[in-house]
């Protein structure tokens, strides 16, 4: 598409500018030009220049300058000859093509549309009229995941995820921090939330068994239409920071398995402090070492089951009731019974999140 947008513009200056003049790619192949029989030529001692070069520079008697919205430039436009007429020719046709491309961008960049849904920067009501305007189909179902890079090497992960999904009609990728990538994948309506989970699971597996990249991956719930991606995408944001408190082992957290702990991190810290308050009337939860801890972890791993928990800990039945008879002097709980172990298990997990003091979206 930029051939054609590039080319109309030079089709027009071509009479006000008696000289030849031109765009070049990253490749630097002439993709538009005065002369047509120029077209498709490409030079490698040029890419080389343009690799090395941000601003004007002169070869083979044509002047260069870059330009692009990336920090490496994407194109150069060229004119013929290495005076300061054709520097000045260059700067205009610099400034003009480089803002006939971001305008362009912005209206029919699909990329760039779903972007700017997701990050709220466009209002509802104009949704539905780019939507239609780029005939997106807003039918399918969709759902956002987001890639967070924990530790990297030099490889590139938004390169390796885009390449694992190249249907650019249908999956958009695309970076909203150094270490934040968003997918947002096109997915066939009632879909399992374990596939949804095994395509993540694909992106872990690929970074980190062949690039040595450590990835944590949030999934936001399946919508359908384009308005609610911006929903989907803070679940997923949502399901990252709930999963750094309450599962810190997994690397795929589902905003639709958060269960208890979603409801955890919406509550006030100050609702959370009046709770435990309340639960460890008796005594504080920073009275309970860390052997104890890890008892009450296995008691509640083994569904409060006192003989398969004995087993497991490698311990005598009668030491784990003294351990239960001990953390129920201290705190009142006795969690042998359902309804105080329930109690005891949210506290935790309130301790465990006013604690991390998590970011809220």
């Amino acid at each position: 598409m930029s051939n054609r947008l590039f080319q109309g513009i030079i089709h027009q200056m071509r009479d006000s500018i008696d000289r030849v003049i031109g765009v070049v790619d990253d490749t630097a192949t002439v993709i538009s030009c005065s002369d047509l029989t120029r077209i498709g030529e490409t030079s490698e001692y040029l890419m080389l220049d343009m690799g090395e070069n941000q601003d004007l520079f002169v070869r083979d008697g044509y002047t260069y300058k870059p330009f692009g919205s990336k920090s490496k430039p994407e194109f150069a436009v060229f004119v013929e000859g290495s005076d300061e007429m054709a520097a000045r020719y260059c700067g205009i046709l610099a400034v003009a093509l480089s803002g006939i491309k971001q305008y362009y961008d912005e209206k029919y960049d699909r990329n760039n549309f779903i972007k700017n849904v997701i990050l709220d920067n466009i209002l509802p009501g104009d949704i539905y009229v780019k939507a239609r305007e780029m005939h997106f189909n807003s039918d399918v179902s969709r759902v956002v995941l987001l890639v967070r890079i924990v530790s990297s090497n030099d490889i590139s992960a938004f390169d390796v995820i885009q390449n694992l999904f190249p249907n650019k009609q249908k999956d958009f990728v695309f970076n909203i921090s150094e270490s934040d990538i968003v997918l947002v994948k096109e997915i066939k309506a009632g879909i399992d939330s374990k596939d949804l989970e095994k395509l993540a699971r694909s992106i872990v597996d690929t970074l980190g068994g062949e690039f040595y990249t450590k990835v944590v991956v949030g999934i936001g719930t399946t919508v359908v239409g384009v308005k609610d991606l911006a929903k989907s995408f803070k679940e997923a944001q949502v399901a990252l920071e709930v999963g750094k408190v309450f599962d810190t082992e997994k690397a795929i957290v589902s905003y639709d398995n958060l269960g208890i702990a979603r409801l955890i991190y919406q509550l006030p810290t100050t609702l959370c402090e009046m709770f435990l308050k309340e639960v460890f009337k008796k005594g504080s939860i920073e009275s309970l070492d860390q052997e104890t801890l890890f008892t009450i972890q296995k008691f509640f791993e083994n569904n409060l089951n006192v003989s398969e928990t004995s087993r497991k800990l490698f311990v005598h039945r009668n030491t784990l009731v003294y351990r239960l008879e001990k953390i129920k002097k201290l705190t009142g709980l006795d969690l042998r019974e359902f309804d105080h172990a329930i109690i005891f298990k949210v506290a935790l997990m309130v301790k465990k999140y006013l604690t991390a003091n998590p970011v809220k979206y």
